[in-house]
């Protein structure tokens, strides 16, 4: 009797032990998944159907008319591009929910094993026990022994017998206890996988849908090709005087702060000198303000422009977005044009579409530097950051003037809307005379 009770003692422990061996390798498995947690999965996916809500609010301002426009494309292009980013996401999703669907079902597997050989134990216990249930028997197994150390040895097994018996039953319930808590989950997590399933369907319909709308507007938008190029002409025309007035401004402070920055030194060569300069002192001081009235390359900073400009810097993908809320309708740089082929277009900046009367605000520190009117572009509003520059264009009224210091998400104006329907902002960026792709400097919305 004795060498069943170690036996069975023996594979008790060996269950137990594999048990927790393959309950740690699940979870080891579950935190060396590579990629995305859920928990990201899940908050991108909310921010990308707020995205859409976002866009759709905005496409409808523009499909109040009847006949297609460039903007109702670009609102169009922009949902279907988050619409794929919702359906990439639940995709993710559903990969996990696969993996941890799995990894239950194994789970309740070896649970159901374990709880089978716990079972079968505990019934060739009680077997093994019914042979000495009664008292006589006991007694005469303990009596029966050949010493006094061999009875306290049997007195300690039949007490551990008990104790053992007792502690079988006890796994045995809390193991049906796992088991019942598993298939729960198990079950949860099968309706969550199914419902995540019918959403993704729902989606596929939904980016479906969109790119009907889509087709529809490049099949009317081609038939208005005439049109199309007249309102190109019209563009060009006003990025032209737009980028003139631009360059113009950057090159009048460039050569304002060079003119101060050389009166500042001569003032101070006067003041710590005598009263009546060397030709030679003379001809250094001329010669530096020439130098500094012909400077075009870059702002001359004072200590406090500089710590401006160099924070502004420091901001670089951090940036606040000149509109709360809206998309990117046109990238920096040259693309085609979304209808007409063979007509390559270029962006000193980024167009931002939003809603109807929304607030454009700075991006940042500064002090405005130009407003001004160009046609084509409505009313622009220019802010200096030290070397750095931005410009805000198309905006319907403005509630700043030049020479004014503004602040962070300090309101510059409003949005302009087109006859279109179309509310767009362009917004550009300069360090002195060289153009930078905003994008690589705003941060994420």
């Amino acid at each position: 009797m004795r060498g069943k009770s170690k036996v069975w003692l023996a594979a008790t422990l060996a269950f137990l032990l594999l048990m927790m061996v393959s309950e740690m390798g699940w979870a080891q498995r579950s935190r060396a998944r590579p990629g995305k947690s859920r928990t990201q999965l899940e908050r991108e996916k909310r921010l990308a159907l707020k995205r859409i809500k976002e866009t759709s609010r905005i496409l409808q301002q523009t499909q109040q008319r009847k006949e297609a426009t460039i903007g109702q494309l670009n609102a169009l292009k922009e949902k279907i591009t988050v619409q794929k980013n919702v359906i990439q996401t639940i995709s993710s999703e559903l990969k996990y929910l696969d993996s941890d669907v799995r990894q239950t079902e194994t789970q309740v597997q070896q649970t159901q094993q374990t709880l089978a050989q716990l079972r079968a134990e505990y019934a060739r216990l009680i077997y093994t026990s019914s042979k000495t249930a009664n008292s006589y028997n006991r007694i005469m197994f303990l009596f029966a022994a050949e010493s006094f150390n061999q009875f306290v040895r049997r007195l300690q097994y039949v007490r551990q017998y008990s104790e053992v018996r007792k502690a079988q039953a006890a796994q045995i319930t809390q193991t049906q206890t796992r088991l019942s808590q598993q298939l729960t989950g198990l079950t949860a997590k099968r309706q969550q996988k199914s419902s995540l399933l019918s959403t993704q369907l729902s989606e596929n319909r939904n980016l479906l849908s969109i790119k009907t709308q889509q087709d529809q507007v490049v099949t009317q938008l081609s038939r208005q090709e005439q049109q199309l190029q007249e309102e190109l002409t019209r563009r060009q025309q006003s990025v032209r005087r737009l980028d003139d007035l631009i360059a113009q401004r950057v090159r009048e402070e460039i050569a304002r702060a060079a003119r101060a920055a050389a009166n500042k030194a001569a003032r101070s060569s006067a003041a710590s000198g005598s009263t009546s300069r060397s030709p030679t002192a003379t001809r250094r001081t001329e010669a530096a303000e020439e130098a500094a009235v012909e400077r075009t390359d870059r702002v001359t900073l004072t200590p406090e422009a500089a710590i401006l400009s160099s924070s502004f810097a420091d901001h670089r993908g951090r940036l606040l977005w000149p509109v709360g809320r809206g998309f990117i309708s046109q990238r920096f740089g040259k693309h085609p044009h979304p209808v007409l082929k063979h007509v390559v277009i270029e962006n000193r900046g980024v167009d931002i579409q939003t809603n109807a009367g929304e607030a454009v605000r700075a991006v940042f520190d500064g002090k405005v530097l130009t407003v001004a009117s160009v046609p084509g572009m409505n009313t622009i509003v220019m802010v200096q950051h030290g070397e750095y520059f931005t410009v805000y264009a198309k905006l319907r009224n403005v509630s700043v003037s030049e020479g004014q210091t503004v602040e962070a998400r300090q309101q510059l104006g409003t949005v302009y809307t087109d006859a279109e329907g179309t509310s767009e902002v362009q917004f550009q960026l300069w360090r002195n005379s060289a153009n930078l792709n905003p994008e690589n400097w705003l941060g994420r919305k």
